[in-house]
């Protein structure tokens, strides 16, 4: 696992990427945001989607709800970045969608987009 951290608007950002699966479930998530952000300080999160486990993208497993509500609860910000457009779940489709609008959970294509959505006040 690389971590790598800058400030850009005020906002400690720790960029994270690795080439094997790092969470896998709530605990090992909340192990992750805490072991980032005693290394960084910072509660805003980028990673690439490899680093989920697989079921993470099946919601039937309840695997992606438990681990944002633990983002969520610790006031972390969180960008995933990938590819997601191989999956066909309208219900995760739509789950991407509805996290896109919000202000903590984000979902997106790029490196860059996910520094713009994650500085957003």
């Amino acid at each position: 696992m690389n971590i790598k951290k800058f400030s850009l608007y005020g906002s400690e950002i720790a960029v994270v990427k690795s080439n094997g699966v790092c969470i896998a479930d709530a605990q090992s998530a909340l192990d992750f945001m805490m072991s980032v952000n005693y290394e960084t300080g910072s509660h805003s999160i980028i990673i690439n989607k490899e680093m989920l486990i697989d079921d993470f993208f099946i919601l039937s497993t309840k695997i992606a709800g438990e681990i944002l509500q633990k983002i969520i609860n610790y006031k972390f910000k969180l960008a995933i970045v990938g590819d997601f457009s191989g999956y066909n779940s309208k219900s995760l489709r739509d789950f991407i969608y509805e996290s896109n609008k919000g202000n903590t959970i984000f979902f997106v294509s790029s490196l860059e987009d996910a520094i713009e959505r994650i500085t957003r006040v």
